[in-house]
């Protein structure tokens, strides 16, 4: 849900708002509607019967399309708004146009407001049409017609009829409910568009809309269209937000604020251009001044009771984002559960792009998980065999020389620790114990039932690796000792040789 604040071009700001739901905050205009999200502070204007509860089709605090159905026009807060508030009260009467200026110029009221009251309490509880018990049969009628807000109330045959709306105290079919409350600044700029189209093909042809509306404001060179975000809305509508960039010649760029562009759209040639491209209603998205809130908080709408009011500012659950608005009929009930709808299969959409998300990055962390374990493993095995590499180097460079002192302590340690290591209540003791009590267990086992272990395809592989490469290192050795026997038997054989040549020149 959202409110309709914006502020309308002219002095008396009359801001038209279609049959459409919106989800922002729109301008405080003249609101003519059907069905929407408008939240719309007008002032009531009485088009024909004047009362109370009688056929003035007083907003009030008209909730426009967001809150209502708004079959008359009312004036709102426009830029100077002039035209007065017409916040609650019951009738406030527009009799001439105040041209202020301020935020909260005062209407002139009306007389005919206490007339009104007296002819409503006539007609619900003593009327005098037939002058007979009838009369008290005519003022339950008239009763359950206020109740259900429709109908006429009939009580005096020298007066009109007082005319039951939804808007009437008595009517029973009202609530309150809350509203997010926007926090953008005039200064973003950001206007909302509502189109009678689906996102899908807003989507499809945000190009040409961007141009189209670029052709609305003049074709200025000057000027740049963007879109902030589309938004889908029940009955196949769209939200479109958008902000104008402004460059200057020196290179410098702006927003234009958002009531400055509110007000080019409100004109009327280029409202009717914004109506050929499927536009059905337009408003501002601005944060409320506490001017405005407080003002809002204080005067209870057309029609609500203010006790209904104060418990409703005191149930709000937050106070600092959210604001009481009224709901009146079962057509705002049916617009906002569609509306609960619509962002509850949005929130669904979101939810299971997210599940999808989490899925992918399980997998990626397995993926991950089995990756490194395997690179642990190859870092060992490289790391044995540089181990070896350097004890092989060593060994070659250290040929031929005596034992050094420093390696006669690393002897002496490890001499140390192999004597703890064997000593039968240390380490290895504990070992051979745990081993046969291992072996115990996998005779058993194997006795019980017949288990199969396998081994990882990678970590198979890289065992007969290692085996092959102990298997050639073992030949490789072997070849070596061969070949020194073989030196050996042949210098053997030369010194057996050598001696028998000596002894037969001495003999």
């Amino acid at each position: 849900m959202a409110f309709n604040f914006g502020a309308p071009s002219g002095t008396s700001g009359t801001a038209a708002a279609t049959a459409a739901p919106a989800g922002g905050f729109g301008g405080f205009g003249t609101t003519s509607t059907t069905a929407g999200s408008a939240f719309s502070f007008s002032a009531p204007t009485n088009t024909g019967t004047t009362g109370l509860f009688g056929g003035t089709q007083n907003k009030g605090f008209g909730f426009g399309t967001g809150f209502g159905t708004t079959t008359g026009t009312s004036t709102g807060l426009g830029t100077g708004l002039g035209t007065g508030l017409g916040f609650g009260g019951f009738n406030t009467q527009q009799q001439q146009q105040t041209t202020l200026g301020g935020l909260f110029s005062q209407p002139t009221q009306a007389p005919t407001q206490s007339n009104q009251l007296i002819n409503t309490a006539s007609a619900l509880s003593a009327p005098t049409l037939l002058g007979d018990e009838r009369d008290a049969i005519l003022a339950k009628w008239n009763q359950l017609q206020a109740f259900w807000g429709t109908g006429k109330g009939y009580f005096n045959n020298n007066i009109p009829p007082v005319e039951f709306t939804q808007e009437n105290p008595f009517c029973r079919f009202k609530a309150v409910g809350y509203s997010c409350m926007p926090s953008n600044k005039d200064e973003d700029g950001l206007v909302v568009l509502v189109f009678n189209k689906k996102e899908t093909e807003i989507r499809s042809q945000q190009q040409q809309l961007v141009e189209s509306l670029h052709k609305v404001l003049g074709g200025n060179q000057t000027l740049t269209v963007n879109v902030e975000g589309t938004k889908t809305l029940p009955d196949d509508q769209t939200e479109v937000v958008i902000y104008v960039v402004e460059r200057s010649p020196n290179g410098t760029s702006r927003r234009v604020p958002a009531t400055t562009l509110y007000a080019h759209f409100e004109q009327a040639n280029i409202k009717t251009q914004l109506q050929q491209l499927g536009v059905t209603l337009s408003m501002t998205r601005t944060e409320l001044s506490p001017a405005q809130i407080k003002q809002l908080l204080q005067n209870p709408p057309a029609g609500v009771d203010p006790i209904i009011w104060e418990q409703a500012k005191v149930d709000n659950p937050d106070s600092e984002k959210l604001i009481p608005v009224p709901m009146v009929g079962f057509k705002e009930l049916l617009r906002r559960l569609k509306v609960q709808d619509q962002m509850t299969k949005q929130h669904q959409t979101r939810l299971d792009i997210i599940s999808e998300d989490i899925s992918e990055l399980q997998k990626n962390q397995t993926t991950s998980v089995a990756k490194i374990a395997q690179y642990k493993r190859k870092l060992m095995d490289l790391s044995h065999r540089t181990l070896q590499v350097l004890i092989k180097q060593e060994i070659q460079r250290k040929s031929g020389y005596a034992i050094q002192a420093d390696e006669e302590q690393l002897r002496v340690q490890l001499d140390t620790i192999q004597g703890e290591l064997n000593a039968p209540t240390q380490f290895k003791g504990r070992l051979n114990e745990l081993m046969s009590q291992i072996r115990m267990q996998n005779h058993f086992g194997a006795v019980r039932s017949e288990e199969r272990y396998y081994i990882d395809a990678d970590l198979l592989r890289e065992i007969k690796q290692h085996l092959k490469q102990q298997q050639e290192g073992l030949s490789h050795l072997i070849s070596i000792i061969k070949g020194d026997l073989e030196d050996i038997k042949l210098v053997e054989h030369g010194l057996n040789e050598t001696i028998h040549i000596r002894g037969g020149v001495f003999s």
